[in-house]
């Protein structure tokens, strides 16, 4: 059986996570080892918190210059995801670079307040094997101050006052901004996705 490994990134959604993961059969653990990570089959990202504190996790334990070189599909969630940027004006931080561009700060309005919580609809959704069986009217559940712009690897686009990332996908590396954990069946179906790639 194949092990999917969740990174220990200091997030407090781990166990949630690796609940979810359980439900779809799959056999998975909780990691901030090199070597095990090296060698996982599959590799998921999480991050709750902030973009600084997470690189300096990943830096303090030589997680930092180790992920951008895997070749195993790898999943970002939240901050995980944004991590796979260059860089986050959160801190002013330099991430792993895997993706070009930055993340940047959502602008707040009275209609649209800063942290974006709640349901939400991804605006389109590119052919992909992340995203078979995801239609357009499915929702899931975002919590982030920060977020993504569309770009080259952008799948599926969310509109929250204006156009962002909700999922990403660069070869084996694959993002979403939206937690699938906590997202219903449409989440447990991005997951399932996942552990086929």
């Amino acid at each position: 059986m194949t092990e999917t490994v969740i990174i220990d990134s200091g997030g407090a959604n781990l166990a949630s996570l690796q609940f979810a993961f359980e439900r779809l059969g799959a056999r998975t653990h909780i990691s901030a080892n090199a070597g095990q990570i090296a060698a996982a089959d599959r590799l998921v990202l999480p991050g709750v918190g902030s973009a600084s504190e997470a690189m300096r996790r990943l830096h303090a334990t030589g997680l930092a210059p180790l992920l951008p070189t895997l070749t195993q599909p790898l999943l970002g969630i939240c901050l995980g995801m944004q991590l796979l940027f260059e860089r986050s004006a959160e801190g002013e931080t330099e991430c792993l670079g895997v993706l070009p561009g930055a993340v940047r700060r959502l602008e707040a309005s009275p209609a649209r307040p800063v942290p974006h919580m709640g349901w939400n609809r991804l605006a389109a959704v590119a052919p992909d094997t992340l995203l078979r069986g995801i239609d357009p009217e499915t929702y899931f559940y975002f919590v982030h101050s920060y977020a993504a712009p569309l770009g080259a690897f952008t799948l599926a686009p969310v509109e929250y006052g204006e156009w962002l990332s909700a999922v990403v996908r660069r070869d084996n590396f694959c993002g979403v901004q939206f937690h699938p954990e906590r997202s219903a069946e449409g989440g447990a179906r991005v997951l399932a996705n996942f552990l086929e790639l």
